[in-house]
């Protein structure tokens, strides 16, 4: 495997990152068992030093856990990183609807502009710098009009507090609403071999009017990186407990899809998870592929899918073992 790092725009924006991102959801800590500080800081400047640029984060991933450590990391590298973080959980207030509970505050879905411009703030305020990359509205808020989200974003970017507005999460009617708005930049949505639905539900939308995809869960949450073996136990809150995707069935089926995939990826001189990100960074309307990683190891293989060019005959044998080897996987 040879090659630069695939850097992409993001949407009109003028922003450009690796098209591979580090994702920070397991940074925080919550869901995934807890988190180790010291090599969560060492996973995020490994994916720096191999030429991954975007980090993606949320105050939601350990209540600004994530995002705390995130700007620990890229301390004195803030102009080798572009930032993509949220907004739209809150637990400062309890307008919107109620979503979660987290170490025992109460998380609401909430985007009124009140609330945007006291989380935009509080991020900054986390991540060390005075303005951010990709601005990402989380989840989306049925008590708020789009609208007076959008503005809020709008008056953000002119005021150099973000440089770019994407949402997250989106049924097709709220992409509706954002794309006439004329201010999206880029979704961000759960994308993967085996959650495929955005692409007849929103890619041809994004990709007609020059809208990036960030894909998130690209390895669906682990399962698809072929290292996931039939004994592996999952314990306290990692989510993947008794997660019906994770079936010592499931497994069985992944690592016979990984021993199918993996003479293709060994020409490469690639990973299987290398290669799965590469699939998917092909796929079309699809720009960015976020890949967790805790470690230095698990970031520097997740970046070595950035250099990572399948050709067209290449994609064609994985769809085959795809069809072939990962099939009801939801039941």
């Amino acid at each position: 495997m040879s090659g630069e790092q695939l850097v992409r725009d993001i949407g009109r924006s003028g922003v450009k990152a690796s098209a591979v991102g580090l994702g920070t959801w397991a940074v925080g800590g919550w869901m995934w068992g807890g988190t180790d500080e010291a090599e969560s800081i060492a996973a995020i400047q490994a994916s720096l030093d191999a030429g991954v640029t975007l980090i993606d984060t949320a105050p939601a991933y350990g209540l600004g856990r994530s995002e705390e450590i995130v700007g620990k990391a890229i301390k004195g590298r803030r102009d080798q990183t572009v930032i993509a973080t949220k907004c739209g959980l809150v637990w400062h207030t309890r307008k919107g609807s109620h979503f979660f509970d987290q170490d025992g505050k109460p998380v609401h879905r909430y985007l009124g502009r009140d609330s945007i411009i006291h989380e935009v703030e509080e991020s900054l305020r986390r991540l060390g710098t005075d303005y951010i990359d990709l601005y990402i509205t989380h989840w989306q808020d049925a008590t708020t009009p789009i609208e007076e989200t959008i503005r809020a974003l709008e008056d953000l970017k002119r005021a150099g507090k973000i440089r770019a507005i994407g949402a997250s999460n989106v049924s097709r009617s709220d992409l509706d609403q954002y794309v006439r708005a004329g201010a999206l930049d880029a979704i961000q949505e759960r994308f993967s071999m085996i959650d495929r639905e955005i692409e007849d539900a929103l890619l041809p939308l994004t990709i007609e009017n020059g809208v990036s995809t960030l894909s998130y869960s690209s390895l669906a949450l682990g399962l698809l990186s072929g290292t996931v073996g039939p004994a592996r136990v999952f314990s306290g809150d990692d989510q993947r407990k008794g997660n019906p995707r994770f079936s010592v069935d499931n497994r069985r089926k992944v690592l016979a899809f990984a021993e199918a995939l993996r003479p293709l990826a060994e020409q490469h001189s690639a990973s299987v998870a290398q290669t799965v990100i590469a699939w998917t960074l092909a796929q079309p309307g699809v720009t960015f592929a976020l890949c967790g990683a805790r470690n230095p190891a698990q970031a520097l293989d997740n970046a070595r899918a950035g250099t990572l060019r399948l050709g067209a005959e290449e994609l064609a044998a994985i769809d085959a073992a795809i069809a072939a080897k990962l099939v009801n996987m939801d039941g």
